[in-house]
């Protein structure tokens, strides 16, 4: 996962702060817009790990602070359901301009609610799953209820929540009063998927029941079985992350990419547009070859050299296991850890001078097992009669023709 912070401008000109997590190994297929819950911000612990499911499965994710929370510009206080729908629109509009625009929407308790209403007036998303989402937005005024007679007399109270003080004006809760939730699901016509908890103690699954039910098809009701309203077990969070990323399959366009063939037990391709990003296929598996960041790369895969220093280690273990299967000696597990010397960037830039450098690979074996002296010191002498090893040894050929 790579992890980068980005700012934007809301509709009011205010800054709002934003973590954009991309996957590790590729480029992302789709973008994430994540609503996070009521006075929650974007570095809530379920958040982060329901954006790593999604970016393990190839999304790029947004999660953003709303205005007047975490390090996000404005006054909470000024604050109201609509400026959060507005906030997503802004956010899906930084996507669409500096990325690409977002297909899949993910809203948390009454960030769910706000993605329903927001997803309405996004064109681009095509599927919505909410998470432990009130089935009105005027819901959360229960969560206030120790100052909503002040808020009335007095236009604004001071209400603790969680722990934290927030100052909640009249206007907000009559902007509550304004919304209706299911009149937005009757119409919205994209992929929904609701996610409840019967346990949710803050958000009654009452609310999922009249969510589905308002909601046209396709639209996919999964239990949380156990979990709390924030989701505070991680595997909970996780669990959500890994089927928001597998339902949304059916509904957001993910590019297929293309089979490599060949007759060679390997094959890589680059494309001109790809820098140094190679699609490979080894065997009966794909895999991605790429250069670090430092040399101009993406660090997708590993490097040339990582494949080969790969190809050591693993032929060394296996080598070893055999030898030690045959033997019968107690060796329970064996680690082969290899480094090269060189970069292949710069020895490429040399490849003219066969004496420019001397190829170096440092190996270190670890052994785990009831062995003696003597065993040990075998083992050492077996592992340098790899096939691996002894090919990197020996003098090869590479016979090249152009297909």
């Amino acid at each position: 996962m790579s992890l980068s912070k980005v700012t934007f401008t809301n509709n009011e000109g205010q800054t709002l702060s934003g973590r954009l997590e991309l996957p590790a190994d590729q480029h992302p297929h789709n973008f994430a817009l994540f609503a996070h819950c009521f006075t929650c911000n974007k570095n809530l612990g379920a958040i982060r790990n329901i954006s790593k499911g999604l970016t393990s499965q190839g999304f790029g994710v947004l999660r953003f602070d709303f205005t007047g929370l975490g390090e996000s510009e404005g006054d909470f206080e000024d604050t109201n359901f609509s400026g959060n729908v507005e906030d997503l629109i802004a956010a899906a509009d930084f996507l669409t301009q500096k990325y690409k625009a977002p297909s899949l929407l993910i809203g948390h308790s009454l960030g769910g609610a706000a993605s329903i209403f927001a997803a309405a007036k996004i064109s681009s998303i095509k599927a919505v799953a909410t998470i432990g989402a009130p089935s009105n937005p005027k819901h959360v005024a229960h969560l206030l209820k120790s100052g909503i007679e002040e808020i009335k007399t007095t236009g604004k109270a001071i209400i603790n929540l969680s722990g934290r003080d927030f100052t909640i004006k009249k206007q907000f809760l009559e902007d509550l009063e304004t919304k209706s939730l299911p009149d937005v699901a009757k119409s919205l016509n994209k992929a929904l998927l609701v996610m409840h908890s019967p346990q949710d103690t803050t958000v009654s699954i009452k609310n999922a029941e009249e969510i589905y039910q308002a909601a046209k098809h396709p639209k996919s009701f999964i239990t949380l079985d156990d979990a709390d309203h924030l989701l505070m077990k991680k595997e909970d969070s996780v669990y959500v992350g890994n089927v928001i990323a597998g339902w949304s399959s059916r509904y957001v366009n993910i590019p297929e990419e293309p089979r490599l063939r060949s007759q060679h037990n390997v094959v890589a391709s680059l494309g001109n547009d790809e820098g140094f990003t190679t699609q490979m296929k080894v065997g009966n598996h794909y895999l991605v070859a790429d250069e670090p960041e430092s040399v101009g790369g993406k660090d997708f895969g590993p490097s040339p050299y990582e494949f080969v220093s790969a190809g050591l280690s693993a032929c060394t273990a296996m080598t070893i296991k055999m030898y030690v299967a045959r033997k019968g000696w107690d060796l329970q597990n064996v680690e082969v850890h290899t480094s090269y010397s060189k970069s292949h960037i710069t020895d490429c830039e040399n490849c003219e001078d066969p004496t420019a450098r001397i190829d170096t690979f440092e190996r270190e074996i670890k052994l785990e097992g009831n062995l003696d002296e003597k065993q040990i010191t075998r083992i050492l002498q077996i592992a340098d009669k790899c096939p691996v090893h002894k090919t990197l040894h020996s003098k090869t050929q590479i016979i090249t023709t152009l297909l």
